[in-house]
């Protein structure tokens, strides 16, 4: 495949994935604005909405239609996870779908929810969309190999498409802008942000918060909390495309997926690059 055709492969494959996920946020939001939806709690208690059944669903036709043009690829969507690890450790690559990432959030009618879909190969996020409906905001990214640049790019309702990069990491002196809860802040939050000279905690919900990072709206995240793969996996390869990192808190290694049979992701650092003071 030469590098031109690859390119265009790549932006067909982007523009395809964005169409199924304003189809999922349109049905997402036929049942917001209606008002009348169930929810249940998984077993992790974690909220389920009829919504994030409807957006699955859409999510789900949507990418077996693209088989006929790109080939078959399996699916893991938060809202059919139960795969087996003997079946998933085979898979070099797949669909990794998040159908509403922030149910909380749809819950409380904030508008910071989310449509996620990833394409994970080798373990590596390759090419991400993700779609907030209620403020009509997308983001894309995707990596179109060695030589070639990487697409990142925001749009906002019917606006101009802009492409997008991370900030310029401020010095250790600089007030950092680190993606956070305002009111509530874990004490492995506290610890971590303790030795920044100064800092402005910026809130945000669901997936967009590592898309703050990509936009260079935010400087940092540090994520030291639960999350499972399908909730980072399509913003991750929209911070890699605009130049970020996605790194274990701990190995300071790229967060890789579909490595081992439990979903859950380590804690994680969303950054331009590792830099004093954190690193």
């Amino acid at each position: 495949m030469t590098d031109t055709t690859a390119a265009s492969t790549t932006r067909a494959m982007l523009t395809a994935l964005e169409s199924i996920a304003r189809k999922a946020g349109a049905a997402i939001m036929d049942i917001y604005e209606s008002g009348d939806f169930t929810v249940d709690m998984k077993a992790d208690d974690s909220p389920l909405t009829t919504a994030d059944r409807a957006a699955h669903a859409v999510i789900v036709e949507g990418l077996k239609e693209m088989e006929a043009e790109f080939g078959a690829t399996p699916i893991l969507s938060e809202e059919d996870a139960d795969i087996r690890w003997d079946v998933r450790s085979e898979w070099s690559r797949y669909w990794l779908v998040d159908p509403l990432d922030g149910t909380k959030e749809f819950i409380k009618r904030n508008g910071e929810f989310t449509v996620n879909i990833a394409l994970i190969e080798q373990g590596v996020p390759t090419m991400g969309v993700v779609y907030a409906p209620a403020i009509e905001t997308l983001y894309v990214g995707a990596q179109q190999g060695e030589g070639q640049a990487s697409i990142a790019e925001k749009q906002v309702g019917e606006g101009e498409r802009l492409a997008i990069s991370v900030a310029r990491v401020p010095g250790e002196q600089d007030s950092w802008r680190i993606v956070g809860s305002r009111s509530h802040q874990s004490d492995d939050f506290k610890a971590f942000v303790a030795d920044f000279h100064a800092c402005d905690i910026v809130a945000m919900g669901s997936s967009l918060k590592l898309c703050l990072v990509a936009e260079g709206a935010a400087d940092l995240y540090p994520r030291l909390g639960p999350t499972c793969e399908w909730d980072t996996g399509a913003a991750h390869a929209v911070v890699e495309a605009a130049g970020g990192q996605v790194l274990n808190a701990e190995t300071r290694q790229a967060l890789r997926y579909n490595q081992h049979d439990s979903v859950l992701n380590p804690y994680f650092i969303v950054c331009a690059r590792p830099a004093a003071p954190w690193a």
